[in-house]
């Protein structure tokens, strides 16, 4: 391939099979990479982390030909090489599955692994050979999964299988993951680190992009620190800890467990009846469901993925009806007979963060101040005058990413452009803003870093000591054990149990969300 100039001797790069030099990217005036120095080992995972926006994505995404470095030079098993595209990343033997999937959902397994490489005109050949490869590396890897299978019938972590897949059948050496659990439940989390472990003994070398620490720890063997846009550590993970790798990433101090004062409950703010709904194909996925939640208190809800926690959210938020039964906001009752939208909601103080903030959060084709507003352009935050008043929305949108600490700092930036986690911070800063009486929350630290989610932390306890009342959902054990007063834990649209945060452990959450009860309501 002519962008590929082969080494006829040794060198400094020979001994490892991915080496970057001073590897520089800006986008405007903002410089994305600086000087960046990396040197990967074959058949290794290597952890790269830091705070959203320091730079980990546009790195990788220039190791896999989406951008090209204004500068530096880049050496793959020692060739000095220069990637102008993606297609040249594949033959290279570099493979990306990215943070949002790029499959077609529309698309069969075998239609979306064949992509790109159909095997010319005519698919039989074509389809018989990917088919085979399928069976092969799902065997090697224990990664089966049914070639004829719609991908909009797989769940997420199947849907992530499928994208390494289509990486292993091109022929990677390099498998670049980013933020890869951050959609996933710790179930299917811990059967993609089964896998990574598998291919890692198989002689795959796999660039892991990361913000959770625990991850890091568990299945890294080293880990390179980013912060600001340039590269400011490399550790073996064995001789780290995640306190360090923290403050490299922060560059400060970070309370990986923020401290959360005794709560001091007040008045009972929504009291939930007798609740139940149907999913459009007719099964119960909320089932006789009751609880109350007072101001002043965050209540927890714990569950695998998909036991009702979702429809529970859509149902206080006033996205969908409730099917049975009642819930009373505030003073304000709702039954299937109610008119009920998420305006309507908001007119009564309820806040809400959604679990997906692509679907629900965001309007990404919009800038970042109008997603600033949305929900609220009704209000004040509008200005003053009969029709939208631009400067005042974008000094409101500047003043609430300076609180946030959004980046970048450009409130006419779409929301498109941002970082998952900075993403994150505009939605909550958009709902914390205007101080709900009632807050849900659906995966509030989903896909943001060490120093951001202490940051929301300290915000949802600040609310709450405000006399705010909180609904929690979180896959994450930590941030429900972490956060909660009391915790309600959730199985098949039905409650086990309740209680108190102080009594929780992940193993009696984890029997508890298995259906198995081991503790008594309170």
């Amino acid at each position: 391939m002519s962008n590929v100039t082969q080494k006829t001797s040794g060198g400094s790069a020979a001994c490892y099979i991915l080496e970057l030099q001073k590897v520089c990217k800006s986008f405007g005036l903002v410089q994305a990479n600086k000087n960046i120095d990396l040197q990967i080992q074959p058949g290794t995972i290597h952890g790269i982390i830091g705070e959203n926006g320091a730079g980990k994505s546009t790195l990788m995404n220039i190791l896999y030909g989406l951008h090209r470095a204004d500068s530096g030079s880049m050496f793959i098993d020692g060739a000095p090489t220069r990637i102008k595209s993606s297609a040249d990343a594949l033959s290279l033997g570099i493979g990306m599955v990215h943070q949002h999937f790029m499959l077609i959902p529309r698309f069969t397994v075998l239609e979306n692994v064949m992509l790109g490489s159909e095997g010319g005109a005519l698919l039989k050949l074509g389809r018989a050979s990917t088919i085979a490869k399928l069976k092969e590396l799902g065997q090697t890897f224990d990664m089966e999964v049914d070639p004829d299978l719609l991908v909009s019938d797989l769940n997420v972590g199947m849907r992530q299988r499928v994208e390494i897949l289509k990486a292993l059948k091109g022929g990677a050496k390099i498998l670049i993951l980013d933020e890869p659990t951050g959609v996933l439940t710790p179930q299917e989390a811990t059967q993609l680190f089964d896998i990574l472990n598998k291919l890692r003994v198989n002689g795959v070398t796999i660039l892991l992009i990361t913000h959770k620490l625990a991850e890091i720890m568990a299945i890294t063997d080293n880990v390179s620190i980013m912060r600001g846009g340039e590269m400011v550590g490399h550790r073996k993970t064995s001789e780290t800890n995640p306190q360090e790798l923290a403050e490299l990433m922060v560059g400060r101090k970070v309370l990986l467990n923020v401290e959360k004062p005794e709560a001091m409950p007040m008045d009972v703010a929504l009291t939930v009846k007798n609740l139940g709904c149907f999913s459009s194909r007719g099964h119960k996925v909320l089932d006789n469901l009751s609880f109350e939640v007072r101001a002043g208190e965050i209540l927890g809800i714990a569950g695998v993925s998909g036991n009702g926690q979702t429809p529970l959210m859509e149902i206080l938020s006033g996205m969908r009806k409730p099917d049975e039964g009642s819930f009373e906001i505030l003073g304000k009752k709702i039954t299937p007979e109610n008119e009920v939208t998420p305006n309507i909601m908001r007119e009564n103080f309820i806040g809400h963060i959604p679990e997906d903030r692509h679907k629900h959060g965001l309007i990404l084709s919009f800038e970042a101040y109008e997603n600033m507003i949305l929900g609220f352009h009704n209000s004040n935050l509008t200005g003053t005058k009969k029709t939208l008043d631009k400067n005042y929305m974008l000094e409101h949108c500047d003043a609430r990413m300076e609180e946030y600490d959004i980046r970048p700092r450009n409130s006419k930036l779409l929301a498109s452009s941002f970082s998952g986690g900075n993403q994150q911070k505009i939605v909550v800063a958009r709902e914390l803003y205007k101080n709900p009486k009632l807050l849900i929350v659906g995966e509030p630290t989903r896909g943001v870093d060490v120093g951001a989610i202490e940051f929301i932390h300290k915000q949802l306890i600040a609310l709450r000591d405000r006399g705010c009342a909180i609904i929690l959902v979180s896959v994450e054990l930590d941030e429900i054990m972490g956060l909660s007063d009391r915790i309600l834990v959730m199985n098949k649209g039905q409650e086990v149990a309740t209680i108190r945060g102080e009594d929780a452990n992940a193993q009696n959450l984890g029997l508890m969300m298995a259906g198995i009860s081991q503790g008594a309501k309170n």
